[in-house]
């Protein structure tokens, strides 16, 4: 899906000036007045990123972010501030917006932020594919094949897990064998990367 920076600003000039640049530079862009019109039109398959004024009359930078944050959204946020707004872009950050920039701002800075947040958005979105993927997988094990993965990954032996549900060395092997192909491991050391990182995941 394409990725699109979402600008929000009240003030026109600077919105439009904005959105501009970011379509000069080949970038897909939409731009809206306020916190509440964007969030209206949110959809949790928009990709790319967020960058947004702080100051605002319905709704500031941080009760966006909190906004977001109930939604679930992993949009990656940039802030823009005046000066004077420091102290509430830290609250942001803390808020978890990825970077501020202060008014008035260069365009090649603008730029470099809203490319390392769009990068830092298409990393994640194939990490959550990748584990949305390795759990499709593991939801067409059996319960039986399933219990022999995670002794598996404990680092059992085939004699181990054998002992440890009673069942043959020999129907390990096999059931082994049909974790590998749903699970679609090339190897054990593959098999085992998967389990963990969807774990920690």
């Amino acid at each position: 899906m394409l990725q699109t920076v979402f600008v929000i600003d009240d003030d026109e000039p600077a919105r439009e000036s904005l959105t501009f640049l970011l379509r000069a530079e080949g970038m897909s862009a939409r731009s809206f007045v306020g916190p509440r019109s964007f969030l209206a039109e949110l959809h949790p398959d928009h990709q790319g990123c967020v960058v947004t004024d702080i100051r605002m009359p319905e709704m500031d930078g941080v009760q966006l972010i909190r906004a977001l944050n109930e939604r679930g959204s992993s949009l990656p946020v940039i802030v823009v501030t005046g000066h004077a707004d420091v102290p509430l872009a830290v609250e942001c950050m803390k808020a978890g917006v990825i970077d501020f920039i202060e008014k008035p701002y260069e365009a090649h800075a603008m730029l470099r932020a809203v490319r390392a947040a769009l990068d830092k958005a298409h990393a994640r979105d194939r990490h959550d594919t990748r584990m949305a993927a390795i759990e499709r997988r593991r939801g067409t094990l059996t319960e039986r094949e399933r219990q022999v993965l995670d002794l598996v990954v404990e680092g059992r032996s085939n004699k181990e897990v054998a002992h440890s549900l009673g069942i043959s060395p020999r129907t390990v092997e096999i059931y082994r064998a049909n974790v590998m192909s749903k699970m679609q491991a090339e190897s054990l050391s593959d098999l085992v990367r998967m389990s963990l990182t969807n774990h920690a995941a």
